[in-house]
This record gives C-alpha cells, structure tokens and sequence, in this order.
C-alpha cells in the first residue's frame, strides 16, 4: 500500500490532526478526525437509514469544514487514480 497525504488541518495544534489520505491502489480516501461526543453518535445512529448502530468496525468522525479543499482534492486523487 501506497498512501498519498493530502493534508493536515491547517489549526491544528499537531496533538490533534483532523488529516486526509489517499490510497490510490484501493481508489479509497482516508479520513483522520475528531470522534463525536455520545450524545452526536447517538443522534447519528438514530437517523440512519442503516439496520442498527455504527458497526465497531467502522467509525463516525468529524472534520472541520476548513478542510474542505483537501476532501476536494482527495477526491480529484481518487477519480485520477480510477481513470488510469
């Protein structure tokens, strides 16, 4: 596996840093964030569509919207690395 860094908040303090990755083997982005607090989790399970809770082999995260260009570019990353 090969990961492309995107980028890291660009306020991060370096103890916690919301990041972005990309794999371009698998075409997946890699999202680094914050976790949410209980009450967040609780309403994210509660209004999705899905059969029960976030499975433990997935996680709920959250990225500032300053972020935002890197997802962008991630996903440019992503579609380059689908085309070929």
């Amino acid at each position: 596996m090969s990961l492309k860094f995107i980028g890291i908040d660009p306020d991060t303090d370096r103890d916690h840093c919301p990041t972005v990755w990309v794999d371009p083997e698998a075409r997946e982005i890699l999202l680094q964030g914050w976790k949410p607090d209980p009450a967040t989790a609780a309403e994210c399970d509660a209004t999705s569509p899905a059969n029960g809770p976030v499975p433990d082999s997935e996680a709920i995260i959250r990225i500032p919207a300053r972020m935002v260009p890197m997802i962008r570019e991630a996903c440019d990353a992503v579609e380059r690395a689908e085309l070929r």
